[in-house]
């Protein structure tokens, strides 16, 4: 008897669990839809694009938590993502996130991408010196080549301000570490002439 009552305490357990995660992943597939149309309205809209390109990289506008940012598109692990603002939980559960404050990708200084290893960045661990990486923010379209990559303690200091175009691309480390990942895979990138 007991061991009929503590099987089905696991199933029901189970069930639980599998029923949270399934719907993050498919509040994150809806948050990703929605990005994405949001995106392709904003691409339709030349005067938005503009004023986009104009003012966003001077950083004299806020963006809107979870606003669609900029596209990103790495063709060598088949990623094409819409980035969204903000790097909280809610903002990547939806797409790889741009850290508020630094510029958006294409603009002057270090733009920061970030997403999590088990959903937009599983296949970012492929990546190395060399690769090439293509963003879209407004009217300003890039493309990157890799020219660094690092593994660092979560709690290192590895983002600083830059003078000229950079794109930096992070998530944790090793990618596929069960529980909470001990490192970061820190991924550099300049714009090609």
């Amino acid at each position: 008897m007991i061991r009929r009552r503590v099987g089905f305490a696991l199933m029901i357990a189970g069930g639980v669990m599998t029923t949270f995660a399934g719907s993050r992943y498919v509040s994150g597939a809806a948050a990703q839809d929605r990005a994405r149309r949001e995106w392709d309205a904003q691409e339709a809209s030349d005067a938005f694009d503009k004023t986009l390109a104009a003012v966003a990289p001077r950083g004299d506008v806020a963006i809107r938590h979870g606003a669609p940012v900029a596209r990103l598109q790495i063709a060598k692990i088949g990623l094409d993502e819409i980035v969204l603002e903000g790097i909280d939980d809610d903002a990547m559960n939806g797409g790889p996130g741009h850290y508020p404050g630094s510029p958006l990708p294409g603009g002057k200084g270090n733009s920061i991408i970030s997403a999590h290893r088990d959903r937009h960045f599983r296949h970012l661990g492929e990546l190395g010196l060399g690769d090439t990486v293509v963003t879209q923010s407004g009217t300003i379209t890039t493309r990157w080549v890799i020219v660094k990559r690092q593994v660092v303690g979560k709690e290192r200091p590895v983002l600083f301000p830059s003078r000229t175009a950079t794109l930096t691309l992070t998530t944790c480390w090793p990618i596929r570490y069960f529980g909470t990942a001990p490192d970061r895979l820190i991924l550099t990138a300049l714009p090609v002439s």
